[in-house]
């Protein structure tokens, strides 16, 4: 067993944490996405009050990003007696479904097929690139030209795509696709996560709730950086990239904090 601090918790979480204000309704979303993702789970104010205070965050901060979260449609919320409920709505169950691959892969995803589109110098064309920019999905190579993974898409109007399953890689584009911001952000988390595993005890957290609370952690930090770029496959990236020593610790350390029970998290509150 590994010699931990008394104050290894606290820690881990000043590491996990240490960007300053966090945006409490994102670390919410991960909340749900990580905990309660099924559409009969449902997460009681009490609990997320409990959760999101070990990050450091205030009840009346978490009560005005719940509010959002209904107003935007990601959650609905019941009330049992004086208790309240919350659950992800079918929308939001389908932004956590469809991220979940990106997130939670011990490995990322290798496209065998790329798409570029080509825009004219028109403005409904330009306008149309954009759009799709807005997806997240595509990398601009310049003004008039992108790049994602998959097929060419459907329904296009004033925008040439062009199909390949071979692309020559040169500098210029690894430099773009993995830009100096993006690679300070995984190499400022690769630490963090090593900072975390050196910390915390063999056996894990060996508390529900902060098993909790650290899961949701790693993860929004995670979720955060690989969710800030289409999935590229390691020609596209620069050779010093730590995208999947990331993933690797990312994964290791789930491994070590088994995600708990939701009966198991309302049960703490009741001993």
């Amino acid at each position: 067993m590994k010699d931990s601090a008394p104050d290894w918790f606290e820690t881990c979480v000043s590491h996990l944490t240490s960007e300053g204000t966090q945006r409490v309704w994102s670390v919410l979303v991960t909340i749900f996405g990580d905990l309660a993702q099924e559409e009969t789970d449902q997460i009681s104010g009490a609990v997320i009050t409990a959760l999101t205070s070990l990050a450091g965050i205030k009840a009346e901060a978490t009560r005005v990003a719940l509010h959002r979260l209904r107003k935007d449609g990601w959650i609905e919320s019941t009330r049992k007696g004086r208790s309240s409920f919350h659950r992800l709505t079918a929308f939001g169950r389908h932004q956590s479904v469809t991220a979940a691959p990106r997130i939670y892969a011990k490995e990322a995803p290798e496209p065998g097929l790329w798409h570029v589109l080509i825009a004219s110098n028109s403005d409904s064309s330009r306008k149309e690139l954009a759009d799709l920019m807005l997806t997240g999905d595509y990398i601009s190579l310049n003004p008039a030209t992108s790049m994602a993974p998959g097929q060419v898409p459907a329904g296009l109007e004033e925008l040439m795509g062009v199909e390949s399953s071979a692309i020559s890689v040169p500098g210029w584009l690894r430099d773009l696709c993995g830009p100096e911001a993006l690679k300070t952000a995984y190499d400022q988390f690769l630490r963090s996560t090593q900072i975390i595993d050196q910390e915390m005890p063999s056996e894990g957290a060996g508390d529900p709730m902060k098993t909790a609370i650290l899961r949701v952690l790693i993860v929004h930090n995670w979720r955060r950086i690989v969710l800030r770029h289409p999935a590229f496959p390691a020609a596209f990236l620069p050779a010093d990239w730590k995208g999947p020593a990331c993933r690797a610790a990312v994964s290791q350390l789930l491994e070590k904090l088994p995600r708990p029970d939701l009966t198991s998290l309302e049960a703490e509150l009741d001993s």
